[in-house]
């Protein structure tokens, strides 16, 4: 893995959008799925399956029973007749996303491949398969491929539930233009916000049940790159089970506001004298927030985010020396 070329896949961002966007304007890449799935089980590992959980409850909330389920888990989903198994990988060789695709496909679900490669194991364990169209991410960490995962399962949602795929396009583009945002102005945020949340060598991310991918994903960014501590919970949760951590520590959070549990969360930042940058609003008492374009869309929001970790982890990265 290498830090220059992580921030290069990172710029390479906008433009990666705003071509997904235009597929998905022309064309329905889920068209093979049949709109009257009422059971979907979204499988991966690591950022495949981070990524799901931004959809999933989106499809619950539709009323479709949908579960972002570990790849690898022994006690698993039988499937079968009625269930839709859709199963991510990049590269498509996932060992244990490839295993869970081929039980699913032999129970007689549904299976469904979102992969960068239509060859790999993984198509050919699938009866459809969808592209990411991500491209080639040369830094070796998964970032194009982890936005487009979420851009295809929120158009996997509007095809189940008799939404349109030209709306989430419309989404997607809206990203492009907030990534865009936040790359041109990073000058203006992203050095305090890598002294703010890198210092202590352990970084915390906080983000709404509705928007935890960005919270999963982006503490992996903090291990995966710089090789910080990191975790990531839930605002609501947070009072909890990670409040207990501002006592001990000196306390460095990465917020994703929009939560109902923001103002408790904040009120023991305050009264503990922790730290939190707020990102896509404000938060009172935090030591700064950084905002951008459309941040006040969820959707936009859940796309876009992830960004800003992504750009503090390669920062704190290139500090390091850049390469592992």
């Amino acid at each position: 893995m290498n830090a220059g070329a992580f921030l290069r896949d990172l710029e390479a961002k906008p433009a990666a959008l705003r071509r997904l966007a235009g597929w998905l304007r022309v064309d329905d890449p889920w068209r093979a799925v049949p709109r009257d799935v009422r059971r979907a089980i979204v499988l991966g590992m690591g950022s495949s399956r981070f990524a799901s959980l931004g959809a999933t409850p989106r499809l619950r909330a539709a009323g479709i029973d949908a579960v972002a389920e570990y790849a690898g888990a022994r006690e698993a989903h039988p499937g079968g007749p009625g269930t839709l198994a859709v199963a991510i990988s990049a590269s498509g060789r996932t060992q244990q996303t490839v295993a869970a695709a081929r039980r699913h496909r032999d129970a007689g679900s549904l299976t469904v491949a979102l992969t960068e490669d239509r060859g790999s194991p993984l198509g050919e364990a699938a009866d459809v398969i969808v592209e990411l169209a991500a491209g080639s991410e040369e830094g070796g960490v998964a970032c194009r491929s982890f936005q487009h995962t979420v851009v295809h399962l929120l158009a996997m949602r509007e095809r189940l539930t008799g939404g349109s795929v030209g709306d989430v396009a419309a989404a997607a583009e809206r990203a492009a233009a907030a990534t865009e945002d936040l790359l041109g102005r990073r000058d203006a945020w992203l050095g305090s916000a890598v002294e703010r949340l890198t210092t202590t060598g352990s970084a915390f991310l906080v983000a709404p049940a509705e928007r935890r991918s960005s919270a999963e994903q982006g503490a992996l960014m903090f291990r995966e790159g710089p090789r910080l501590v990191a975790d990531a919970c839930e605002t609501a949760d947070w009072s909890h089970v990670d409040v207990y951590l501002t006592k001990p520590l000196d306390y460095r959070a990465l917020v994703f506001a929009g939560s109902h549990g923001d103002e408790e969360l904040m009120r023991w930042i305050r009264e503990r004298r922790s730290t939190v940058v707020a990102v896509g609003g404000e938060l009172p008492g935090a030591e700064g927030s950084i905002r951008y374009r459309h941040d006040d869309d969820e959707v936009v929001a859940l796309i876009t985010e992830i960004l800003v970790p992504e750009l503090v982890a390669a920062s704190a990265w290139v500090g390091q020396g850049g390469t592992r």
